[in-house]
């Protein structure tokens, strides 16, 4: 779902950005039907979605890495450590996006000073501040409450990143 709703934004602003996902746990599976409904809902197919496993090549290639929890970002981190400054949840890089303001037109660099700071201890356990719900075996009505949340940072992430008119 987070994959459709920032590719979504990205379009509206006209940016060229390539989204894609990947996890840790198995490849080659369709999205969740209710995760399908809910984005209908939305206005976005998600029928030909194909999962992916997430390893060091993907994650080398990447500007930005996005976790919908903390133990996202820690497995990343621990298939490849050269990613950690560019690596969060979606929740806490709006967090800090938005406490130090829109990047300089340098993306790397804005990673890099938000990333200044961290503490890798806070990947430990999860936190309701930076961890999205999974709603993974539940109801409809729980994913779209998680479809939800994703979309208003995806719009407050894409307010940093593309500021300007939306299509």
């Amino acid at each position: 779902m987070g994959e459709a709703l920032l590719a979504r934004e990205a379009r509206a602003r006209r940016t060229p950005a390539l989204v894609g996902s990947a996890g840790f746990v198995t490849g080659d599976r369709p999205a969740e039907r209710h995760a399908i409904a809910v984005m209908a809902d939305r206005g976005v197919d998600i029928t030909a979605h194909r999962s992916r496993v997430v390893g060091p090549e993907l994650l080398e290639a990447a500007d930005l890495v996005l976790g919908m929890a903390r133990e996202h970002v820690r497995e990343a981190v621990v298939a490849y450590r050269p990613a950690a400054y560019r690596t969060f949840t979606l929740k806490e890089l709006v967090r800090r996006g938005t406490a130090a303001g829109r990047p300089p037109g340098d993306l790397d660099a804005w990673l890099r000073a938000l990333d200044e700071d961290r503490d890798p201890r806070g990947l430990l356990g999860s936190d309701a501040e930076d961890d999205v719900a999974d709603p993974m075996g539940r109801s409809r009505r729980r994913f779209a409450a998680c479809a939800d949340e994703i979309e208003a940072n995806i719009i407050r992430l894409a307010d940093l990143l593309w500021p300007g008119d939306v299509a």
